[in-house]
């Protein structure tokens, strides 16, 4: 190196290195968020509080939609049908797996608890295991292959356990239920039929609602079993329309001897303060209620 003692000198310095030190990278500390005024910020609280809004908004809209969206139920179920059972779509590599050799039978512990710990345990470990810092996915030849393969497995058992289902209901001809429902109710539909074979039963109102006799009727305790709208409750019969069947001498029988169920409440009306007229008026305004007014 050459050396100059004033500051006009034009000499040229280098600088040798020692060939005989490796280069390193060295640990250089990152900086801090603050670093970046308005490009950053710090993940708790500041972050964290975001996602947790934007969790709320999500939770809020998906309750909106469940409370304004009635749930779309399917038929009925009838236990009386001969079909044979399968489940929803996404359990059907399950429900295939648990038909295989290993997984039934006398190896159903094995089949259930062996096979499927096994692979949870795997899924649980995986970050432990796996701490290689490449990212793509041909890089990682023992994950990547255990992804595909675990695909490819769902998706033959999946088709598999469709299939055999077709086949199974072909050789036994047989239609789904569900098949067959709406095949008839696109058939009364066409023919302006109503689709549901359930009794549509006619909203009968009270006769009289404004007669003594209602209050005669809460105080004999009759809503106990017959509720205050008289619609029947715990299994007691509606009394709305009970004088289509009854007139007012068998319902007075009724209420003395009793009937099924029902004991004699005469003595259960006199002690909570009816009179025998009491008792009398209100078995006539029970026989005024009728469906067609």
């Amino acid at each position: 190196m050459a050396h100059g003692k004033g500051d006009n000198s034009k000499e040229k310095i280098v600088y040798v290195g020692d060939s005989r030190v490796r280069r390193g990278s060295g640990f250089i500390s990152p900086p801090d968020y603050s670093a970046y005024p308005g490009k950053s910020e710090a993940f708790i609280p500041n972050f964290l509080l975001k996602e947790w809004m934007v969790g709320v908004v999500v939770l809020v809209g998906i309750l909106v939609l469940t409370i304004s969206e009635a749930a779309p139920l399917g038929f009925p179920a009838n236990p009386s049908a001969t079909v044979i059972p399968i489940p929803d779509w996404y359990f059907l590599f399950l429900y295939q797996y648990l038909k295989l050799p290993y997984a039934s039978g006398d190896y159903i512990v094995l089949g259930t608890l062996g096979v499927t710990g096994v692979a949870f345990g795997a899924l649980l470990l995986a970050p432990f295991l796996d701490t290689g810092k490449e990212r793509r996915f041909y890089r990682r030849p023992i994950a990547s292959s255990l992804m595909f393969l675990s695909l490819a497995a769902i998706v033959y058992l999946t088709n598999t356990a469709w299939t055999e289902y077709k086949h199974e209901m072909a050789e036994t001809n047989q239609i789904p239920e569900d098949v067959q429902r709406e095949e008839q109710a696109a058939e009364k539909r066409a023919k302006g039929l109503p689709t549901t074979s359930a009794i549509q039963t006619k909203e009968i109102a009270i006769v009289d609602k404004d007669d003594p006799a209602m209050a005669l009727f809460k105080q004999a305790t009759c809503i106990a079993c017959h509720a205050a709208d008289m619609k029947g409750a715990g299994g007691a019969p509606s009394l709305r329309g009970v004088g289509d069947t009854h007139d007012k001498a068998a319902i007075l029988t009724i209420i003395k001897e009793g009937q099924g169920q029902m004991p004699p409440m005469q003595e259960t009306a006199l002690g909570a303060g009816l009179t025998e007229q009491d008792i009398d008026s209100l078995a006539g305004w029970l026989a005024k209620q009728k469906s067609q007014q």
